[in-house]
């Protein structure tokens, strides 16, 4: 079968054939119909400080698919089954890592994966829009929900909310009744962001300094700012605070080492509250809401698996809204 490969850290993948998975007695074969580009990708491809990642690697960690196949202690009523996979895993040290980072992911033709990870599709929501969940929907829910309590008529400002994380953000802040203050990079993803449920829009390329428009917004400051960014927009986050505000993170997509000012932190008592990965049951929940149509998953292109290297640089040079959706399909 044919399988993306990471073979040294750099800017091209390669499609090669690989042996066909084995599957294990608590094991399924998942026949692979859609995976997800996320920024972890990007981390892996160039290389985490910190973090070694084992090469060659499959990359890839958000997909969706059919079980063609189970083992002898998997349950039958899995074989034919539409499934998204949570791409958690346990390693062999005991802790919590991610398939495409810490493993061999799903960029390739078929998966073994444990029956435990697997959730059932329902057939009202198609392989794209699953593929879209975990990783980044997943991410947006813990930290908004999980961890960050948001509450009706909270003031909630979102920053790079059109990328997958940012849109997941907006809809799940929409739907828990906050007011959403989304900001992005020009005037034509604003009206986007307006139409997912974002009621006022911020450009930072018109206004880099965009905390004064927050404040100006608002008064005091917003009672939530998201910021998974870093870099640059750290400091002015903590000046869009008002006090006892919170300020939750899930990531640092353009540094992760900004420069800061504590003293904004203990005048205001602003809570930096972080989050990391999601459960299984927080996958199960987004699902839920979208097959209620209360979570829509947004996707920006649908690239055939042959042109897996004309993905990341939409997303390096942040061309997309939404996310970028790489397809098995016939």
């Amino acid at each position: 079968m044919k399988a993306v490969l990471l073979e040294e850290h750099g800017d091209v993948f390669v499609i090669k054939d690989i042996p066909e998975p084995i599957c294990g007695d608590n094991q399924v074969i998942v026949k692979v119909k859609a995976c997800s580009i996320n920024h972890l990708d990007i981390f892996v491809r160039k290389g985490m400080p910190g973090h070694p990642i084992k090469l060659p690697i499959i990359p890839g960690g958000d997909a969706s698919g059919e079980v063609i196949q189970i083992g002898s202690k998997v349950a039958s009523k899995w074989l034919g089954k539409r499934v998204l996979i949570d791409p958690n895993i346990v390693l062999e040290s005991g802790r919590v890592g991610i398939m495409g980072e810490d493993t061999d992911g799903v960029l390739r033709e078929k998966v073994a994966v444990e029956e435990s990870r697997l959730l059932e599709l329902d057939d009202k929501i198609d392989f794209n829009s699953a593929a879209c969940l975990p990783i980044a929907y997943g991410a947006a829910w813990r930290m908004l929900i999980t961890n960050g309590n948001i509450k009706p008529g909270e003031q909630v400002l979102i920053l790079g909310a059109s990328g997958g994380v940012g849109n997941a953000c907006v809809q799940i802040a929409r739907m828990k009744g906050c007011f959403v203050i989304a900001a992005t990079s020009s005037d034509e993803k604003g009206d986007k962001l307006k139409k997912l449920g974002a009621d006022m829009i911020i450009n930072y390329n018109d206004e880099p300094e965009f905390h004064r428009t927050v404040r100006s917004l608002t008064g005091d400051g917003v009672d939530v700012a998201v910021n998974y960014t870093g870099g640059d927009t750290w400091v002015r986050t903590l000046k869009c605070m008002k006090t006892g505000g919170r300020i939750l993170t899930c990531g640092a997509t353009a540094g992760f080492d900004p420069k800061t000012d504590i003293r904004f932190i203990w005048r205001k008592e602003i809570k930096i509250q972080g989050s990391n990965s999601w459960t299984k049951e927080d996958i199960q929940l987004l699902l839920d809401n979208v097959l209620e149509g209360k979570i829509i998953p947004v996707i920006h292109k649908v690239i055939p698996f042959e042109q897996i290297n004309t993905a990341h640089p939409i997303i390096e040079n942040r061309e997309m809204f939404g996310k970028v959706i790489i397809s098995f399909q016939d």
